[in-house]
């Protein structure tokens, strides 16, 4: 195009100068920390100037893979044509490609020359956009930085055509000579700044969101697409309100902005808790720190936003955690204080063991028999309940032996029959026949099956009409054995069957349940390789089905046979309380056994006068452990070892003492309440193993 000739038009009266414009606009630009805080008053100081309506800042960028682009860096337009005059046109590069005149124009800014002219002298493009930006007249020049186009500076006669005088255009070029010194001269700590922005915008593990005024989202970070599920290119632009406002939020709001401003609870300047919606819809808890920012005339918002999801998980961990913990504290103390009150009371359950069943042996007549054994039974069934009690609470390591799966059963019951006759629950029982034997923790099992029962009873406590539970032993043919405890209750909802083995959940109200019975029942039935699983009964109830895989081979039916004569003649029995050491020696002597009674402990050579077979200790003493005993026994004659008992009402809590003997040097055990049967095995045992180290 060819450049139109200019004439010298003088300014409106008191209006100064371009010369004298230019001069204070250079001033002004070299006293400016920021040219970029100073542009909007230059803009309209050399527009108002130079008589024009409109002034403009374009800045060239190199878009990657689109060539150049030519946007608006910063815009003035005088109020006397802001209604007519239509926003500066973005032009890009495929623009410039389909336009002859914008192709030419293009090449000549980059050479620095002058673009000045009338819009109707123009044609294509240019013509149609400033006739819609209503242009008359315009004048531009090239903003060079470092040697290189940066963009250009132009302003435009809105009103009336006119030619731009000599005096304007070198005012202009000075003006915009001024304007690239000060952009070069914050050019480099400029890019290095948005550098730095950009990499902490890339580099945040936190969703980095920026809002405009009005709600629309600008800036999108990498770590909020991943959190949120939206690509940039997807949501710039969007309304805040519309994506990441939970919809149940949104009402009564007409944009982000409002939402930001909040009812009395604005966003902005606080960090806070609260929820946020991605693309999927899922809500999503969040950290929520937005500040305010300012550039130019616009008001920004900053989100900083911190996913909890990891952090709220870790919480619960934590928390189930802290309530396991403090249950098997709880259990831990009700183990103890179950461990102190079975020494006790096993003690004096001995004696009226030994005492019903002596006196069962010389009753007179047969009415004293039946009257003794009936004592003797009752008391062997205490001790039993005391056994599965500390069986339960002291979660000993899993140690499978051969066990009578319908004695584990009948021991549940035991520990749980007074609370099902106190609520008027019966409880039917269909055992299988003979002995059903499984490679069990018979502890373990004990406590899977009085967990059914218990909660059975709970699910029954409130429930109308006839109430009981039905427990049931089997034997599969593939040689599987287990059990099934059912009731008649208001059964399982749906909703919630595929949870009921998960720890600390439960339906049961505050005080009632912990959640952690199922899920330890289903823990001790996984390490015996066995299965456990619910079904529903019909109308109503609930059935627990807990199955055990075959014994393997070599392992047999657990046969009771009357143990042989010991051939044992002589005993020590030391035991710090008199009536349990007196019962046991009634009863040894029945078996022919003649024993010694060492009440307290004097010296192993005290223990082993008169060269006993067999000695009987106690656990638990004042002066002395069993253990203990033991051990200064057998470092004294080692082949008391074989010949040694130890009577105990706490096996389970002994065990850890026992374990630290080595192999070889363990004591036999008789457990508390003793019948003539425990006793009879005791010195079988202790026979045997005599006969294999001879």
């Amino acid at each position: 195009m060819t450049l139109l000739t200019v004439s010298r038009t003088d300014n409106p009266s008191g209006t100064p100068s371009p010369t004298i414009v230019a001069a204070q606009i250079v001033r002004r630009l070299r006293q400016a920390q920021d040219w970029q805080i100073e542009i909007d008053h230059i803009l309209e100081s050399f527009a108002r100037g130079f008589g024009g309506h409109r002034s403009i800042l374009f800045r060239l960028r190199d878009m990657p893979g689109q060539g150049f682009a030519q946007s608006i860096s910063a815009y003035w337009v005088d109020p006397k044509v802001d209604a007519i005059a239509a926003p500066p046109t973005t032009i890009n590069q495929a623009l410039v490609d389909s336009d002859p005149l914008l192709e030419r124009l293009a090449e000549e800014g980059r050479q620095g020359k002058i673009f000045t002219g009338l819009t109707r002298d123009l044609t294509g493009f240019l013509r149609n956009d400033f006739e819609k930006q209503h242009i008359k007249s315009f004048l531009s020049v090239s903003v060079s930085a470092h040697g290189h186009l940066w963009g250009t500076l132009a302003v435009n006669d809105c009103l009336v055509e006119r030619h731009w005088n000599d005096d304007e255009i070198a005012a202009l070029e000075i003006i915009a000579a001024a304007l690239g010194d000060a952009i070069e001269r914050s050019l480099s700590e400029y890019h290095v700044s948005e550098i730095i922005r950009r990499t902490m915008l890339q580099a945040s593990l936190d969703a980095i969101m920026v809002v405009d005024e009005t709600g629309s989202i600008i800036e999108f970070n990498p770590a909020a697409e991943k959190m949120f599920g939206w690509s940039r290119d997807e949501i710039l632009g969007k309304d805040l309100l519309d994506t990441v406002i939970p919809s149940y939020y949104r009402k009564g709001y007409n944009n982000g902005a409002e939402y930001l401003a909040g009812r009395g609870s604005p966003m902005v300047g606080h960090r806070l808790e609260t929820v946020t919606q991605n693309a999927t819809g899922e809500i999503i808890p969040i950290e929520l720190t937005a500040n305010e920012m300012r550039l130019a005339d616009r008001r920004l918002v900053l989100g900083s936003i911190r996913d909890l999801r990891e952090k709220h998980r870790a919480e619960e961990e934590i928390n189930r955690q802290r309530e396991k913990l403090h249950q098997n504290e709880k259990m831990a103390a009700m183990g103890s204080l179950l461990a102190g009150v079975s020494h006790e009371l096993n003690n004096p359950l001995a004696v009226v063991v030994a005492q019903s069943t002596l006196l069962h042996e010389f009753a007179p007549d047969p009415q004293t028999k039946i009257r003794a054994e009936k004592v003797r039974a009752a008391a062997e069934r205490c001790g039993r309940i005391v056994k599965s009690f500390l069986g339960m609470v002291r979660l000993h390591p899993t140690s499978r032996a051969e066990t009578d799966l319908n004695q584990v059963i009948r021991a549940a019951l035991e520990v749980t029959a007074y609370g099902a006759r106190s609520s008027g629950i019966s409880i039917d029982t269909d055992f299988a026949s003979g002995t059903l034997s499984v490679m069990a923790d018979a502890d373990h099992m004990t406590q899977v099956a009085a967990n059914f029962l218990v909660n059975s009873q709970h699910a029954l406590a409130a429930a109308p009409g006839e109430r009981s539970i039905r427990v049931r032993t089997f034997r599969n043919a593939d040689g599987s054995a287990g059990f099934s405890v059912e009731d008649s209750g208001p059964g399982i909802p749906q909703a919630i069957r595929d949870r009921i083995f998960e720890s600390y959940f439960t339906t049961k109200p505050v005080g009632v349940g912990t959640g952690i019975g199922l899920s330890i029942s289903k823990a001790i039935v996984d390490r015996h390789n066995g299965k456990v699983w619910f079904e529903p009964v019909e109308p109503t109830g609930a059935r627990f089905i807990v199955e055990l895989p075959p014994m393997g081979a070599g392992h047999s039916a657990v046969l009771e046979a009357t143990p042989k004569s010991s051939g044992l003649r002589h005993a020590v029995i030391i035991d710090d309380e008199p009536d349990v050491a007196a019962s046991l020696a009634d009863i040894l002597e029945l078996m022919g056994v003649k024993s010694r009674i060492v009440s307290t402990w004097d010296s192993v050579a005290e223990a082993l006068a008169g060269q006993p077979d067999i000695i009987f200790s106690d656990l638990r003493m004042p002066d002395r452990s069993g253990i203990t005993i033991f051990r200064e026994i057998v470092a004294s004659q080692p082949d008391m070892a074989p010949r040694f008992v130890l009577v105990t009402g706490d096996l389970i809590g002994a065990k850890a003492e026992l374990e630290q003997l080595p192999p070889n040097l363990k004591p036999h055990i008789l457990e508390k309440p003793f019948s003539t049967f425990d006793v009879r095995s005791a010195l079988s045992a202790v026979s045997e193993q005599v006969a294999d180290g001879a």
